[in-house]
């Protein structure tokens, strides 16, 4: 009888201590793969200036067309835009588009 409830009272042990732990060590690698990389992305897009406008059609760090930034909840121009502001957008445009909204840069996210 003893030998049964050592058993069920480790059982339960690391039961319990995966589900505490598994939570942190997926919100963990989330976070960092969804926003850790937007610097990167911008230094490959636009040499990292946040502000640029080119007068090519695509504006700020992340380079957005008008339509892409209006689309994915930017308002004004990306240029004009924090870069706070531009990481936002620029999350609506991956969960929509995936890492081919930046066909070269993407492969940093």
């Amino acid at each position: 009888m003893a030998k049964f409830t050592i058993k069920r009272a480790l059982g339960t042990l690391a039961a319990s201590t995966a589900l505490v732990a598994t939570p942190f060590a997926l919100g963990a690698g989330t976070a960092n793969a969804a926003s850790g990389n937007w610097d990167a992305v911008a230094q490959c897009e636009s040499g990292g200036n946040w502000a640029i406008n080119t007068g090519n059609g695509y504006y700020g760090g992340l380079q957005f067309s008008q339509s892409t930034w209006e689309a994915y909840g930017g308002s004004g121009t990306a240029n004009n835009a924090s870069r706070e502001e531009q990481i936002r957008v620029a999350e609506n445009v991956l969960a929509g588009q995936g890492v081919g909204a930046w066909p070269v840069c993407g492969q940093y996210l």
